[in-house]
């Protein structure tokens, strides 16, 4: 089982019990379709925070002087899975660029806060977008586990 550690310290937010359950579903919901055999007592630390943060984050770690609507920091970036430490990795929220992205394209603000939270997971177990086949790979992963959360398809308007 893997221990979610949630801190919300700025944005709008629902309350911490829903985002605890909704990291929580996504977690399960991805380890559900992700073979990888996981540290015991493994944890991840997730940040409900807002724009502000975000930029500041984006900025200092990838040179992108603007907010983001999820930031992933994995702790095992390079290392092989059976040597990975407890310690997942950090996942952080951006609010308002979450809540204008969900209006923009019509979802429902917590169905594209959980996309975001498996997206997020994801790459925290290793995944990434960097080149077309990662990208695939990793939307159609994404697509099978928001349809067992009975999320719909969040790239079928493309």
């Amino acid at each position: 089982m893997i221990h979610i550690d949630i801190d919300v310290d700025a944005g709008d937010w629902p309350p911490a019990s829903d985002l605890e359950e909704l990291m929580r579903s996504a977690v399960n919901a991805t380890l559900g379709e992700v073979p990888i055999a996981l540290p015991e007592n493994g944890e991840v630390s997730v940040r409900f925070s807002n724009d502000a943060h975000v930029q500041q984050l984006n900025s200092t770690w990838r040179s992108i002087d603007r907010p983001t609507n999820v930031l992933s920091f994995a702790a095992n970036d390079g290392v092989a899975p059976q040597h990975w430490s407890p310690l997942l990795g950090d996942i952080v929220f951006a609010f308002e660029t979450i809540d204008r992205e969900a209006r923009d394209q019509a979802k429902e603000f917590m169905a594209h806060l959980t996309h975001l939270a498996v997206h997020g997971f994801l790459h925290l177990l290793g995944y990434d977008h960097q080149n077309d086949n990662d990208a695939q790979t990793m939307e159609l992963l994404e697509i099978r586990i928001l349809r067992e959360l009975h999320i719909a398809d969040p790239y079928d308007e493309r």
